[in-house]
């Protein structure tokens, strides 16, 4: 795969105001690669970006817009859209607070809002706060669950992408004892069907999907569990029956090494720290979260709001550019291989 040339119109959500989020989107808009790879507007409130420049020393110029096609997209100017929630709230630093989760949560509203509307082609969120989404009243618990409900899409899969990395979770926050009982065939075949299928839409011909052993060694024959021999197995047969392109299951502590080679497209992580492990021991910066299955690209950082250093201008908005890059990136790939396949119609 290779970059594209597109550029697609990509919102940038500054997440829960007392954290760290409109600080490390303040860094990301002064990235000028950024600008290079996509048209970023941002979502949020402007008091809360001038508060986080002054903490950062540095002084931004904002062109406040109403409708991403008033942006100008222009390095150096912050196209700004804000959604008026919770009028008058004065937000403190690294507190939990009903109205800084009422305005992150109308910022994903407002993108998904654009999103459904096709006037956007990837959106890049700054973390919030499930305790204060909760104290609002948001009944989601977090990005992703946010963000299939209110586009109506019947899945939503959690994708880490760090270098040449690509991990899917069939099991996400859910204790290791109760990922062990969902780690069934039917799980496992479901997944592979909607990953073969996503992949595609990016323009992966016939996308190899290595499946990640529960197992020390794959479960030896039997020796050390028998969840492969009973689940993984013959969902990995059942797929490769259907036609997609399933190896596996592999032992763990091989196979993102592999993948990494370049032997794989992707891989089916088991549970939440068997991926999370390996992306974030390989660079934990640059590891991001994307969400698959929505109609449009969303991308997230993968840490949380840091309440503790909020503030104070010290937050690294390394990977909240790295989430914006890869979101441009994959809503990139989608429409070069939609322009690919209207081409051949």
């Amino acid at each position: 795969m290779s970059d594209t040339q597109i550029r697609p119109v990509t919102a940038i959500t500054i997440g829960d105001p007392a954290g760290v989020g409109p600080e490390i989107v303040v860094d990301t808009v002064q990235s000028e690669m950024i600008y290079e790879v996509c048209k970023p507007f941002v979502i949020g409130a402007r008091e809360h970006l001038e508060e986080a420049a002054a903490v950062k020393g540095v002084t931004l110029k904002f062109n406040e817009i109403s409708e991403p096609e008033e942006a100008k997209y222009e390095f150096g100017t912050v196209d700004l859209l804000d959604t008026g929630a919770a009028p008058g709230a004065k937000i403190v630093y690294g507190e939990v607070q009903k109205d800084a989760a009422l305005r992150a949560y109308s910022y994903l509203e407002k993108s998904i809002e654009l999103g459904l509307a096709g006037r956007l082609d990837a959106v890049s969120t700054a973390p919030i706060h499930k305790v204060a989404l909760k104290e609002a009243g948001v009944d989601h618990i977090g990005h992703t669950e946010i963000f299939e409900a209110l586009t109506n899409s019947p899945y939503a899969l959690t994708m880490f992408n760090v270098h040449k990395l690509r991990v899917f979770f069939l099991t996400r926050h859910v204790s290791v004892r109760k990922a062990c009982d969902q780690i069934t065939k039917e799980r496992t075949l479901a997944y592979l069907k909607d990953i073969d299928r996503e992949m595609r839409t990016y323009g992966f011909e016939n996308p190899s999907i290595a499946v990640a052993a529960l197992n020390p060694h794959g479960g030896d024959g039997g020796l050390f569990g028998t969840e492969e021999i009973e689940h993984l197995i013959p969902a990995v047969e059942e797929a490769k029956a259907m036609g997609i392109n399933a190896r596996g299951p592999l032992p763990g502590d091989s196979i993102f090494a592999f993948a990494l080679d370049g032997h794989h497209d992707c891989i089916l992580s088991l549970y939440h720290d068997q991926g999370h492990i390996a992306c974030k021991t390989l660079d934990f910066e640059k590891a991001v979260t994307i969400t698959m299955g929505l109609p449009f690209m969303r991308s997230s950082v993968d840490h949380g709001t840091a309440f503790d250093i909020a503030g104070k201008g010290i937050a690294n908005g390394g990977s909240m550019v790295e989430s914006t890059r890869v979101a441009a990136y994959y809503a990139g790939l989608k429409m070069a291989h939609q322009q690919k396949l209207a081409a051949s119609a």
